[in-house]
């Protein structure tokens, strides 16, 4: 790997890192439930696009499945949150 390689490798993890520590920090800290269940989403993508990242440097698809079963928890996730803000509403 080229020094710019390597630079532009560091950078990116610099950035999911900042990322990640906002999501969590929004996880935590979230005045509402809707804060919270988005701060999680963004968590995902967030990891998503590192392993695609990790993935995309190192030249393999081992940690394809990982990404996948991500995925489908991101989505069934905030179906989840929705059917429930829904309920919430009609009360």
């Amino acid at each position: 790997m080229s020094i710019f390689g390597l630079a532009v490798t560091i950078l990116a993890g610099i950035m999911f890192g900042i990322g990640a520590i906002g999501a969590v920090w929004r996880i935590i800290v979230g005045p509402s439930i809707l804060d919270r269940a988005l701060a999680a989403d963004v968590l995902l993508a967030i990891s998503m696009c590192a392993i695609g990242a990790e993935m995309a440097v190192n030249h393999h698809t081992d940690t394809l499945i990982v990404l996948l079963v991500l995925a489908m928890f991101a989505v069934l996730g905030s179906i989840a949150i929705a059917r429930f803000m829904a309920k919430e509403d009609d009360s």
